[in-house]
């Protein structure tokens, strides 16, 4: 229809119609088309050609881009079954270093050299610093983990004495294994159970449907320092449990929101433990924040701390010099109370499972049940709980969520690398804004040796599987062959975003076709499963 038939056509049909260009989104979304790629300059080094790439945007929710949402979804999924009852202890092994990285450091090695005479002689060190640090860059480009010099800085510490209030943990002998144990039946066979658990946070008052019978009494100040550190406990919590169990515990873990709002935990773990002591370890697991202290309001409104170049921030009415983080954290004594304790709640959900069996499969779907959702996703208890998360942003907005939180200034302290035009409430950390509801840690938790691949490695496996069904070579790619380059903004050679996605879904399509192509000749393959799986190829 062209547009002045569109134009003769009364409002109300018009308005009826469904836009062409929305069309085209949802298409590309039932084809498994990323609807925002980024597009990339590639220059294949054999043939010294350019061409520009599309390559999918690798979004987590389904917010930012469906399709791509639900590839890592199915890919962690695949994940957390391959790693949950091995039965093989997964091995670990650093690639050898090669002839690159070996000169790299011995390079390293004739930099510091340098550098500690200069520094020896009293000679500025500075070009030689700068040269040092791109090399630590170049070291890690090629394929190597960590810095040559371990930590940097002395790692401030404080007592490791448990809490009076506190229960304490028994011990075992720590076994070098991750593999849980086992047990044989009456039938004669051997049964590796795992776990899996669920962990909430305490209460801060009584709620119905998601939101506060009175929110006057609510803790919401609790809730949020809960929130901004709950990650931390989960951290701690694993270090319990290994320490318990005796072994290197393996775990898939997911963190999800509650409806009342507060983010809890899933976790699969690979071996089991008996009920009690699971719960017994949750409730001896607790996490101590160390900051100063941020209860008694010092500047607000317009009464702010000024920035002064040379110096940091300063007190507006008699010019002091604002305590930097590092000071701050000195001058907490060692008998201070800390800034917030943070532990679990009361409701411990444990559950066996073997592997195998429709239980194993649900608890995998649910672990990923709310991977592709924001916590603040979870808003759908009416208007009452649209209060209650706002009164929970309201309390969010002026607190710390890091040692770099413009918010310290409020309590007279001057963040960590502080610089000028920051302002309390003004902090554009992920845990303050309303799609996390102070929570700004990893949604998926996995330790190293759970299925011993990473992601990559996992996307790989279901690529190799969908061209081997299609009956085509998985031939490695030379990792050197291209150079990649971000396209400038407003470079000419990229087409309008509408037309990579109308050539991306044409490529779907063809690529189906292929597909019930081979169907139809009779492979013998079952090719009906693969089409999701090669769209995360």
């Amino acid at each position: 229809m062209t547009h002045a038939q569109d134009r003769a056509l009364p409002r109300a049909v018009r308005e009826a119609m469904p836009m062409a260009r929305d069309v085209l989104v949802e298409v590309a979304k039932l084809h498994g088309v990323c609807i925002r790629p980024i597009p990339l300059k590639r220059l294949d080094t054999h043939t010294g050609k350019w061409e520009i790439i599309d390559v999918p945007c690798g979004a987590t929710l389904d917010s930012k881009c469906p399709p791509c949402a639900k590839r890592n979804k199915q890919l962690r999924k695949a994940q957390c079954r391959e790693g949950w009852h091995l039965d093989e202890e997964p091995a670990i092994r650093p690639n050898e270093a090669n002839e690159e990285q070996r000169w790299l450091v011995e390079l390293r090695a004739d930099v510091q050299a340098q550098r500690d005479a200069a520094d020896k002689a009293g000679q500025d060190t500075a070009e030689l610093d700068a040269l040092i640090a791109g090399l630590d860059e170049e070291i890690n480009a090629a394929g190597m983990r960590g810095n040559v010099l371990g930590r940097a800085t002395a790692k401030r510490s404080r007592s490791t004495r448990r809490r009076q209030d506190a229960p304490d943990l028994p011990k075992r002998k720590m076994t070098r294994t991750t593999l849980g144990r086992t047990f044989q039946g009456s039938d004669g066979k051997t049964y590796r159970p795992s776990l899996f658990v669920t962990l909430t946070l305490p209460s801060y008052g009584k709620v119905r449907d998601g939101a506060p019978i009175d929110p006057d009494t609510y803790d919401y100040r609790r809730a949020a320092r809960d929130a901004l550190h709950f990650s931390k406990l989960v951290d701690r919590f694993v270090q319990n449990l290994r320490r318990v169990a005796g072994y290197d515990v393996q775990y898939f873990a997911a963190v999800e929101p509650q409806k009342r709002l507060a983010p809890h935990l899933h976790m699969a773990i690979r071996g089991t433990l008996p009920r009690a002591e699971i719960k017994q370890i949750a409730a001896a697991t607790y996490h101590q924040v160390w900051w100063p202290q941020a209860d008694e309001v010092i500047f607000d409104g317009d009464h702010l701390p000024v920035w002064q170049d040379g110096t940091g921030y300063l007190n507006p009415a008699t010019g002091e010099v604002l305590p930097t983080w590092d000071e701050a954290l000195d001058a907490i004594d060692e008998d201070a109370e800390p800034l917030h304790v943070i532990r679990f709640g009361e409701q411990i959900d444990v559950q066996g499972v073997l592997a195998g069996t429709p239980d194993a499969d649900q608890c995998i779907r649910y672990l990923s049940k709310y991977l592709t959702k924001s916590i603040g996703d979870a808003l759908d208890g009416g208007q009452a709980q649209q209060q209650h998360a706002a009164r929970m942003l309201d309390v969010l907005r002026y607190e710390p969520c890091s040692p770099t939180c413009p918010n310290w200034l409020r309590y007279g302290i001057q963040p960590k690398d502080a610089k000028p035009g920051m302002l309390p409430g003004w902090c554009r950390g992920k845990a303050h804004k309303p799609e996390h509801l102070g929570y700004a840690g990893r949604r998926i938790l996995v330790s190293r040796k759970w299925s011993n691949k990473t992601i990559a490695e996992h996307k790989q496996d279901r690529r190799t599987w969908v061209l081997e069904a299609l009956g085509q070579a998985d031939e490695p790619t030379d990792p050197h062959r291209y150079v990649w380059r971000p396209v400038p903004a407003g470079d000419a050679n990229v087409p309008p975003l509408a037309v990579r996605l109308l050539r991306s879904v044409h490529e779907r399509q063809r690529w189906r076709a292929h597909l019930r192509e081979l169907e139809a000749r009779g492979t013998g393959q079952d090719l009906s499963a693969t089409e999701d799986v090669g769209r995360a190829a």
